[in-house]
């Protein structure tokens, strides 16, 4: 699947610059399949977070794009007017070049279909229950999930499912292992893909305040005395603080799995362990700043500069040939 390199490394690099430096460093036998589920699955992204366009139209169009991606049709659904309204320009671009990634789905082999179709149904499958929660919300009111449940349930379908289809995919091209491996892999890849989707959700509570979803469940809330919309001042962070710090020492659970997870990796396959320990440090690092910083403080946003990244990603790449030292970044 090497086409993916020349045809849609741009869309990638401008979709998504974290993921990004995570797809370059996979060994060439798996970056295709799996930068080309990421492409598939942020075309359906981008469909459900397109808020302003009517919740009904962006079911619809979503139901055929997976109908079109699962090769139950023949057509492609028609992105040119959705395309138009998007704020990032890749997004845009994206859509309007829909075809290419299902194009490259067809033509690769018969499971390569199988697994990436997988996880792209289930990760729709979750975009599918945000438009039906979310997108028919005609009040002011900010719509929020009801149990933590529903919250780990839509970590699952659309992040813990790719840990799943990660392990399938490198234990199909990559690396062989036994059933009792391949079991551990899986259980921990799905915490690895939590974990990391956990994250995004507490980095972007002020973000998704801003469109009416709150992923913080009313009835955790509730305990502390407060309600989605107190969630929009920046002056109920004593108040949070402490269900917050729950959800951060829940995340910290799921990374210590995803730690486990690059432990099970043949030693030798340095470029597979680098690309997990990537973000597993990134996750840990985001952790420390929502501990320090004032998360509903929509203004000055939890993030890593650039500037640290770069250094991540250089120590990560001295770290591989050396077991003790990749340990000690992850700790």
């Amino acid at each position: 699947m090497t086409e993916l390199d020349s045809f849609n490394d741009k869309l990638l690099e401008g979709t998504s610059r974290s993921f990004y430096l995570t797809l370059k460093r996979l060994p060439k036998s798996v970056k295709g399949q799996i930068g080309l589920l990421y492409l598939l699955a942020r075309i359906s992204d981008t469909i459900a977070d397109s808020g302003d366009y009517g919740g009904e139209d962006l079911q619809r169009l979503l139901e055929d794009y997976n109908s079109r991606a699962q090769g139950h049709s023949d057509s492609m659904p028609d992105f040119s007017n959705l395309s138009d309204i998007q704020n990032n320009p890749a997004e845009g671009l994206l859509l309007r070049g829909a075809h290419g990634p299902i194009e490259l789905l067809e033509a690769a082999s018969v499971v390569d279909q199988r697994l990436i179709r997988k996880c792209l149904n289930t990760i729709i499958s979750g975009q599918r229950m945000d438009l039906e929660r979310f997108s028919n919300n005609k009040s002011e009111v900010i719509q929020s999930l009801q149990r933590y449940e529903e919250m780990d349930d839509y970590a699952y379908r659309v992040a813990g499912s790719v840990g799943e289809f990660w392990t399938e995919i490198c234990l199909e091209h990559a690396f062989d292992a036994s059933p009792e491996m391949k079991e551990d892999m899986m259980s921990t890849g799905v915490r690895f893909g939590k974990a990391l989707q956990l994250i995004n959700i507490l980095r972007d509570i002020p973000e998704d305040l801003e469109i009416g979803r709150c992923y913080i469940p009313t009835d955790d809330l509730e305990k502390i005395g407060l309600s989605p919309n107190d969630l929009l001042s920046s002056e109920s962070i004593d108040i949070f603080r402490p269900l917050l710090d729950e959800y951060i020492e829940k995340a910290e659970e799921h990374l210590d799995e995803a730690v486990r997870y690059i432990g099970l990796l043949p030693h030798n396959q340095y470029r597979l362990r680098g690309a997990c320990m990537i973000p597993v440090i990134i996750g840990k690092r985001t952790l420390n700043l929502l501990r320090e910083q004032n998360v509903l403080d929509g203004k000055n946003r939890v993030k890593i500069t650039r500037k640290e990244i770069k250094e991540i990603m250089r120590n990560v790449i001295l770290s591989l040939p050396f077991r003790k030292m990749s340990i000690s970044l992850l700790e």
